[in-house]
């Protein structure tokens, strides 16, 4: 008998940042394998529009929930309002995130510390009341934190200091919480993306200039294209990955070999 080895029916998946970008693609990924999505992020209106287009495509329940990451009683809140609905979180994928580009030695102190806010200590604050309320309980799940290539090595195209502590933060706080969870049957990976395009990118990304860094310093020559996310989330997110823990998993063209 053919098996499939990612299906999540039944599952359900919590997508932070799940308002555009890569947060959507992912959430649309978990959706096909028949994952129940929660769709949080902090503005309203565009959680309920990818919410009614994940359901109507996919034909999976979906929950739009409200949330601002950098605010633990909102965290506390919001994952409460899932466990009433659904009764579960299996799966956590930590997506929500910023970037400050500048050169460093004009770098604010406000500018850090809203990156660590929101791409670090948001992630800690999501994973930390999830494994609490639902998946240390449960004896099960999977905790996916979205860093970046640029949590791996520097850059010197793209002054981006904060963006590079804050995702280098989560690659190791990826590894700590896999050390501490997994035995509680618990993974914890985290995926670093290469260039992509999103809402914070696109603009960088098509200039002249960086193409031809891109060009140079990927080794597939090109930029990561919508769908090429797919594939690790869901693995990661699957039994199938049951002996994959603390991970750090570069989806960059190569990016990071060089």
């Amino acid at each position: 008998m053919a098996k499939n080895y990612f299906d999540l029916t039944g599952q359900v998946a919590v997508v932070t940042g799940c308002s555009t970008g890569l947060g959507v693609q992912m959430a649309k990924a978990l959706a096909n394998q028949g994952a129940q999505i929660v769709v949080l992020a902090r503005r309203q209106n565009l959680i309920e529009e990818v919410a009614a287009e994940i359901t109507k495509e996919y034909g999976v329940e979906t929950l739009p929930v409200s949330c601002d990451i950098t605010d633990t009683e909102k965290v506390k809140a919001a994952v409460k309002t899932v466990m009433e609905h659904f009764g579960r979180i299996d799966i956590l994928v930590n997506n929500a995130g910023t970037g400050a580009v500048a050169p460093a030695e004009d770098i604010t102190d406000e500018q850090f510390e809203n990156e660590m806010n929101i791409d670090l200590f948001g992630t800690f604050k999501m994973a930390r009341e999830v494994a609490k309320a639902a998946m240390i309980p449960a004896g099960y799940g999977r905790i996916i934190n979205i860093a970046s290539m640029y949590g791996l090595v520097g850059n010197k195209i793209a002054p981006a200091s904060p963006y590079h502590a804050a995702k280098g933060g989560v690659v190791n706080l990826t590894r700590a919480l896999a050390c501490e969870w997994g035995g509680k049957g618990i993974t914890v990976n985290s995926i670093c993306p290469g260039y992509f395009y999103t809402p914070l990118t696109v603009d960088t990304l098509k200039s002249d200039f960086f193409i031809q860094y891109a060009n140079t310093m990927i080794p597939l020559a090109r930029y990561g294209e919508e769908g090429e996310l797919d594939s690790a989330v869901i693995f990661l997110a699957s039994p199938a990955s049951s002996y994959v823990n603390g991970v750090i998993m570069p989806v960059d063209g190569g990016y990071t070999s060089l």
